[in-house]
Protein backbone atom coordinates (compact mmCIF):
# COMPACT_ATOMS: atom_id res chain seq x y z
CA UNK A 1 0.00 0.00 0.00
CA UNK A 2 1.48 3.48 -0.73
CA UNK A 3 1.81 6.38 1.49
CA UNK A 4 -1.21 8.30 -0.66
CA UNK A 5 -3.41 5.39 -0.20
CA UNK A 6 -3.08 5.31 3.57
CA UNK A 7 -3.37 8.98 4.10
CA UNK A 8 -6.57 8.80 1.78
CA UNK A 9 -5.97 10.38 -0.70
CA UNK A 10 -7.79 10.16 -3.49
CA UNK A 11 -6.28 9.43 -7.68
CA UNK A 12 -7.12 12.96 -8.41
CA UNK A 13 -5.24 14.44 -5.52
CA UNK A 14 -2.38 12.12 -6.40
CA UNK A 15 -2.66 13.32 -9.81
CA UNK A 16 -2.34 16.75 -8.57
CA UNK A 17 1.08 15.89 -6.67
CA UNK A 18 2.61 14.73 -9.41
CA UNK A 19 1.83 17.62 -11.63
CA UNK A 20 3.31 20.20 -9.01
CA UNK A 21 6.14 17.70 -8.33
CA UNK A 22 7.36 18.28 -12.19
CA UNK A 23 6.13 21.94 -11.74
CA UNK A 24 8.86 22.38 -8.50
CA UNK A 25 11.59 20.70 -10.39
CA UNK A 26 10.96 23.60 -13.35
CA UNK A 27 10.79 26.29 -10.90
CA UNK A 28 13.83 25.34 -9.32
CA UNK A 29 15.79 25.25 -12.60
CA UNK A 30 14.85 27.88 -13.71
CA UNK A 31 15.32 29.86 -10.24
CA UNK A 32 19.08 28.12 -10.20
CA UNK A 33 19.39 29.04 -13.86
CA UNK A 34 18.75 32.80 -13.23
CA UNK A 35 20.47 32.87 -10.03
CA UNK A 36 23.47 31.70 -11.40
CA UNK A 37 23.23 34.24 -14.25
CA UNK A 38 22.46 36.92 -12.45
CA UNK A 39 25.34 36.41 -9.82
CA UNK A 40 27.40 35.99 -12.29
CA UNK A 41 26.73 39.18 -14.05
CA UNK A 42 26.69 41.08 -11.01
CA UNK A 43 30.15 40.09 -10.01
CA UNK A 44 31.56 40.79 -13.26
CA UNK A 45 29.81 43.74 -13.95
CA UNK A 46 27.14 45.40 -11.15
CA UNK A 47 26.05 48.36 -13.15
CA UNK A 48 24.18 46.09 -15.56
CA UNK A 49 22.33 44.77 -12.42
CA UNK A 50 20.07 48.13 -12.64
CA UNK A 51 19.48 47.41 -16.41
CA UNK A 52 18.56 44.19 -15.04
CA UNK A 53 15.84 45.76 -12.57
CA UNK A 54 14.79 48.10 -14.84
CA UNK A 55 13.58 46.28 -17.61
CA UNK A 56 12.09 43.41 -15.39
CA UNK A 57 10.14 45.95 -13.24
CA UNK A 58 8.79 47.36 -16.78
CA UNK A 59 7.98 43.64 -17.70
CA UNK A 60 5.57 43.17 -14.33
CA UNK A 61 4.15 46.47 -15.11
CA UNK A 62 3.35 45.46 -18.24
CA UNK A 63 2.02 42.04 -17.10
CA UNK A 64 0.04 43.73 -14.27
CA UNK A 65 -1.82 46.34 -16.96
CA UNK A 66 -2.44 43.04 -18.98
CA UNK A 67 -4.24 41.62 -16.01
CA UNK A 68 -6.15 44.65 -15.86
CA UNK A 69 -7.62 44.64 -19.22
CA UNK A 70 -8.30 41.26 -19.89
CA UNK A 71 -11.93 42.12 -18.41
CA UNK A 72 -12.37 38.61 -17.38
CA UNK A 73 -11.26 36.38 -20.49
CA UNK A 74 -10.32 33.67 -18.71
CA UNK A 75 -13.63 33.03 -17.06
CA UNK A 76 -14.20 28.66 -16.62
CA UNK A 77 -16.13 28.11 -19.45
CA UNK A 78 -19.21 25.72 -18.95
CA UNK A 79 -18.56 21.85 -20.08
CA UNK A 80 -14.67 22.43 -19.34
CA UNK A 81 -13.48 18.82 -18.95
CA UNK A 82 -9.80 17.78 -17.43
CA UNK A 83 -7.75 14.97 -18.80
CA UNK A 84 -8.21 11.89 -16.57
CA UNK A 85 -5.44 9.55 -18.24
CA UNK A 86 -2.09 10.92 -18.37
CA UNK A 87 0.40 8.82 -16.56
CA UNK A 88 2.04 10.09 -13.51
CA UNK A 89 5.33 10.75 -15.83
CA UNK A 90 3.17 12.54 -18.52
CA UNK A 91 1.51 14.56 -15.43
CA UNK A 92 5.19 15.14 -13.78
CA UNK A 93 5.95 16.35 -17.18
CA UNK A 94 3.78 18.63 -17.77
CA UNK A 95 4.52 20.35 -15.25
CA UNK A 96 7.76 21.09 -15.83
CA UNK A 97 7.35 21.44 -19.19
CA UNK A 98 4.86 24.14 -17.49
CA UNK A 99 7.29 26.12 -15.68
CA UNK A 100 10.45 26.11 -18.03
CA UNK A 101 9.01 26.96 -20.93
CA UNK A 102 7.17 30.01 -19.17
CA UNK A 103 8.95 33.13 -20.35
CA UNK A 104 6.92 35.31 -17.42
CA UNK A 105 8.84 32.83 -14.73
CA UNK A 106 12.25 33.82 -16.43
CA UNK A 107 11.27 37.36 -16.23
CA UNK A 108 9.54 37.10 -12.87
CA UNK A 109 13.12 35.73 -11.64
CA UNK A 110 15.40 38.23 -13.22
CA UNK A 111 13.58 41.33 -12.22
CA UNK A 112 13.23 40.02 -8.62
CA UNK A 113 16.08 37.88 -7.50
CA UNK A 114 18.87 40.48 -8.35
CA UNK A 115 18.19 42.85 -5.43
CA UNK A 116 17.75 39.80 -2.88
CA UNK A 117 21.80 38.82 -3.96
CA UNK A 118 24.45 40.62 -2.46
CA UNK A 119 27.44 39.65 -4.23
CA UNK A 120 30.05 41.08 -1.70
CA UNK A 121 28.64 37.71 0.45
CA UNK A 122 29.21 34.20 -0.48
CA UNK A 123 27.13 33.57 -3.27
CA UNK A 124 26.34 29.92 -2.79
CA UNK A 125 24.75 30.37 0.71
CA UNK A 126 22.61 33.05 -0.63
CA UNK A 127 21.18 30.49 -3.27
CA UNK A 128 20.32 27.78 -1.15
CA UNK A 129 18.31 30.52 1.19
CA UNK A 130 16.61 31.89 -1.94
CA UNK A 131 16.36 28.78 -3.90
CA UNK A 132 14.48 26.81 -0.55
CA UNK A 133 12.44 29.83 0.43
CA UNK A 134 11.27 29.75 -3.50
CA UNK A 135 10.30 26.46 -3.47
CA UNK A 136 8.52 26.64 -0.31
CA UNK A 137 6.44 29.54 -1.12
CA UNK A 138 5.84 28.01 -4.56
CA UNK A 139 4.59 24.90 -2.65
CA UNK A 140 2.45 27.04 -0.42
CA UNK A 141 1.11 27.91 -3.66
CA UNK A 142 0.78 25.03 -5.45
CA UNK A 143 -1.66 24.12 -2.51
CA UNK A 144 -3.56 26.95 -2.43
CA UNK A 145 -4.11 26.55 -6.33
CA UNK A 146 -5.32 22.97 -6.14
CA UNK A 147 -7.26 24.06 -3.10
CA UNK A 148 -8.79 26.90 -4.01
CA UNK A 149 -9.53 25.53 -7.82
CA UNK A 150 -11.84 22.81 -6.66
CA UNK A 151 -13.69 25.58 -4.27
CA UNK A 152 -13.64 28.53 -6.93
CA UNK A 153 -14.89 26.76 -9.56
CA UNK A 154 -18.28 28.35 -9.54
CA UNK A 155 -16.84 31.80 -8.53
CA UNK A 156 -14.51 31.68 -11.90
CA UNK A 157 -17.26 30.61 -13.98
CA UNK A 158 -18.54 34.50 -13.93
CA UNK A 159 -16.44 36.90 -16.25
CA UNK A 160 -16.85 39.57 -13.55
CA UNK A 161 -15.03 37.58 -10.56
CA UNK A 162 -12.00 36.36 -12.67
CA UNK A 163 -12.03 40.46 -13.97
CA UNK A 164 -11.54 41.48 -10.11
CA UNK A 165 -8.82 38.52 -9.24
CA UNK A 166 -7.11 39.81 -12.46
CA UNK A 167 -7.44 43.44 -11.46
CA UNK A 168 -6.73 42.29 -8.01
CA UNK A 169 -3.27 40.55 -9.15
CA UNK A 170 -2.51 42.94 -11.81
CA UNK A 171 -2.02 45.89 -9.22
CA UNK A 172 -0.19 43.77 -6.65
CA UNK A 173 2.42 43.00 -9.88
CA UNK A 174 2.21 47.05 -11.04
CA UNK A 175 3.02 47.49 -6.99
CA UNK A 176 6.40 44.98 -7.12
CA UNK A 177 7.12 46.81 -10.75
CA UNK A 178 7.28 50.20 -9.06
CA UNK A 179 9.30 48.61 -6.20
CA UNK A 180 11.97 47.15 -7.96
CA UNK A 181 11.97 50.15 -9.97
CA UNK A 182 12.36 52.78 -6.99
CA UNK A 183 14.47 50.15 -4.41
Amino acid sequence: MTLALSLGMTIGVRRTLWMMAGELIGVAVVALATLAGVATVMLAHPEIFVVFKLVGGAYLAFLGIQLWKSRGAMAIKQGTSRPDLMTRTQLATQGFVTAIANPKGWAFFLALLPPFIDYQLPITNQIIILLSLILIIEFICLIAYASGGRLLGGFLKKRSNVNLINRIAGSLIIGVAIWLSLS
